[in-house]
This record gives structure tokens, sequence and C-alpha cells, in this order.
């Protein structure tokens, strides 16, 4: 198990940002990583459109997985319309 930062844009809409939440959360269950920190960074503007979308829902994350699990989630998180943009970062 590593520890990983993960931080998620989504739709500033709040019903993508619910539905976006709900899809991390349960790919968090099924996958059994551990969150140890969840933080709400609110809606800010975007220094660049990303798929046409000025704002975008920040949340961050501290946690700890498998890197295989990891690589699974990112490939899942991708088909997901309402995530503009993801990052893991090995936390040291």
């Amino acid at each position: 198990m590593r520890n990983y930062e993960f931080t998620v844009i989504f739709d500033a809409n709040e019903e993508m940002t619910e539905k976006g939440m709900e899809f991390i959360s349960s790919q968090f269950e099924s996958s059994k990583v551990e969150v140890t920190k969840k933080e709400d960074m609110g809606v800010k503007n975007l220094a660049y459109q990303i798929k046409k979308q000025d704002k975008g829902h920040y949340y961050y994350f501290e946690l700890s997985a498998d890197p295989k699990t990891i690589n699974l989630m990112s490939a899942e998180m991708l088909l997901q319309a309402e995530i503009l943009k993801f990052l893991f970062v090995v936390k040291d």
C-alpha cells in the first residue's frame, strides 16, 4: 500500500458534482481504498476551459491504496463525463 494525494475537478453543476462523488465513493469502497482525508475545496474558476467549462468543483483526498488499484481507477475515471480532470500523486 502506498500513500497518495488525489485531486479531482468535477463539472461545477451541482447535480454533476453529486454524480461524480457517488462514482468516486463507490470506486473507493469497491477497491478497498482507505481515505484518510477528504476536503471539499468548492467551486473555482479554471485557468483555461476544460471540456468547454469555465468553472470546476474541486475535491482533495489523501488515501492509501495499491498502485494497481490506482491504475484501474484512473482508466475508469477517464470515461466519466462529470470528471473534468484528476491527478494522483505519490505522497512521501
